[in-house]
């Protein structure tokens, strides 16, 4: 959007990111949007976890989840496909997770906000 976005958890509203570390948001087809940096209310496991099903199949990845009350908001890819390796190290979104709070005063559903075109494919 024009206007900057705070992306808050879905759970709790507890602050999460924002639009200006975003670099990568995804079609609605895998449903993240991709950040270089969140905040420290974002937690993630010491243990990976492995897809089974969905665009994570096969890839092995640290689970995220809110800080203040536990909900599970993204990932973090430790090994992908080849379509997706260029996220690995990268703070994913969950689109049905969060919300966002564009500073215009307005909360929007994570999934109806058309973010700019960025990608770190390059």
């Amino acid at each position: 959007p024009e206007e900057c976005a705070v992306f808050h958890c879905r759970g709790c509203w507890t602050v999460l990111g924002d639009s200006l570390q975003l670099c990568a948001p995804q079609g609605p087809q895998l449903g993240f949007l991709v950040c270089f940096k969140v905040t420290g209310d974002v937690i993630w496991e010491d243990s990976l976890l492995v897809g089974l099903e969905g665009p994570l199949l096969g890839c092995a990845y640290y689970a995220l989840s809110c800080r203040s009350c536990g909900l599970a908001v993204g990932f973090i890819l430790y090994s992908a496909a080849s379509d997706l390796a260029h996220l690995r190290g990268l703070f994913c979104f969950f689109k049905d997770s969060i919300v966002c709070y564009l500073l215009g005063n307005k909360i929007i559903e994570a999934s109806k906000v058309d973010f700019p075109a960025v990608t770190v494919k390059e």
